[in-house]
Order: structure tokens, then sequence, then C-alpha cells
């Protein structure tokens, strides 16, 4: 519930109402390597959103038909913010980027497993399987690694890039309010985790196990998104920071996975 009263608090934000004058400025005196990095990123944060926006809805009937109201509340208010965002960055494309043609040829081979294969099947076994071990592979695989990791990541190329030489503040503005919707959904997931972990302790090697089994594809993808131009963007982020801090992401989940489970235990 606490999740629920920040999400009515602060999810209140509207894509529509972003300027993106000054971004479009800018994208014109960009040169193409430049319009290609944000592009390319911004794009694959489209496609992502809309990605976890369609894949969410099984995990919802799962907490609903366990009579869990109160994750349900907080999952509606989920589910409405993975829409905006698939709204802000949809928009971004078209009114600043001018990108209305096919834009799939961003999507590399390690971010086709992840969000083709892993995230589509994890989410959509649940709805012929609402045991654990199922909704432990799919928060794993949703909120742990594609929003804990690869997210966290994005949202930080982003900053390295746009923050640093004080570009386009519309965007800026607006993954800001991404990035705070995000960390909400990842508390709920620590939160799922938790519960599942603490009523079954044995499950914590299969939800080690998953985590293990997509690091390697996340840190791949980043690799392959700078195959283009070597190990430094044209914005000056460095590969080798990125993939740092996308390790360091993974940890810091398992981490939370770990505290959160004891906590729930000490509740009990």
């Amino acid at each position: 519930m606490r999740l629920y009263q920040k999400a009515k608090r602060l999810g209140t934000w509207d894509p529509h109402e972003l300027d993106f004058g000054r971004d479009r400025a800018e994208w014109v005196r960009m040169g193409p390597e430049e319009q290609g990095a944000i592009l390319q990123i911004t794009s694959l944060f489209q496609a992502g959103e809309e990605s976890v926006t369609l894949d969410l809805l099984p995990l919802i009937m799962v907490v609903a038909e366990e009579g869990r109201l109160e994750e349900e509340l907080f999952l509606t208010t989920f589910l409405f913010e993975e829409g905006k965002h698939v709204e802000f960055f949809r928009r971004f494309l078209d009114e600043v980027c001018g990108a209305r043609g096919d834009l799939h040829g961003f999507h590399t081979p390690s971010y086709r497993t992840i969000f083709y294969d892993e995230l589509p099947a994890a989410m959509g076994a649940l709805r012929d399987n609402r045991s654990p071990e199922a909704q432990i592979r799919a928060v794993v695989t949703y909120n742990m690694i594609v929003e804990g990791v690869l997210a966290e990541t994005g949202y930080q190329s982003y900053f390295l890039a746009l923050q640093r030489n004080d570009l386009m503040p519309g965007l800026r503005e607006g993954i800001g309010y991404v990035k705070r919707d995000e960390s909400r959904h990842i508390a709920y997931g620590v939160h799922l985790l938790s519960r599942l972990l603490t009523d079954d302790p044995r499950l914590w090697e299969l939800a080690e196990a998953r985590m293990a089994e997509l690091l390697p594809y996340a840190l791949a993808f980043i690799e392959e998104t700078f195959a283009g131009y070597g190990p430094v963007s044209p914005f000056g982020v460095r590969l080798e920071e990125l993939s740092e801090f996308a390790q360091s992401q993974f940890q810091k989940r398992l981490d939370r996975v770990r505290r959160g489970a004891a906590h729930e235990e000490l509740a009990l």
C-alpha cells in the first residue's frame, strides 16, 4: 500500500506535457553518429517498454486470483505507468527524431533473446502455471533483470551522454520520471520475491540461478550496442563503465532480495 500511495502521488506526470522544443533544435544540429546513438537507445527503450506493458497482464491475473487486493491495487498503477513510458519514448521518436521507419535493426541478438524469447515466455507461463517456481522465474526476468539491470543501465547511459553534455532537457526530464516509476516497480519485485522465498527458502537457488542465466545476455547486449563505434560512444560514454555499472546493478538486486527475504522472516 505504501507503493500504491507513492504511485498516486508521484506517478501522475503526463508525457504529452513535456517540452521537446530544445531537444528538436539540438537533434537537427547533431551529426549522423550522435543522432544514430540517440535513435538506437531510444528505440530500444520504446520497444522494451512496449514489451513489458504487453507481458505484465499474466502476473496481475495471478495476484488477483490469489486475492491479494493490496498488491493488485499497486499493479494497476504499474501497468498504467508502463503504458505512459511507451507513449513517452514514442513521442520523442516521432517529434524529435522524426523516426517513421522500421527500427527493428537496432534489436541486437541478445536483446531479441531477452525481449522476444525469455521475457514473454516467463510471463506467459503464468497463464497456465501459477506455482511459486513460475512466479519466481517471471519476476526475476521482469523486475530484476529487465528493469533492475537493463533499464537501469540504459538510464545511466542516457545520463552519461546527455547530462555531461547538457543536451535534450525534455528527454532528460521524461527519463527522470520513468526512472522514478521503475524504482517502485523494482521495489515490488523485491517484495514479491521476498514473500515467495520466505514461504519456501528452497526456491532461493532457483531465483539465483535464473539471474545468473540471464546476466550474460544483459552484458552481451551492452557490448552489442557499442559494436558500431568501438569502446567509446559518440557522446564519450565508455563501454567499460556501462558494463561495470550493469554488473554492480546485478549484485545490488541479489543483495536486495536477500535483505528483503530476511526482513520478511523477521516480520513473521
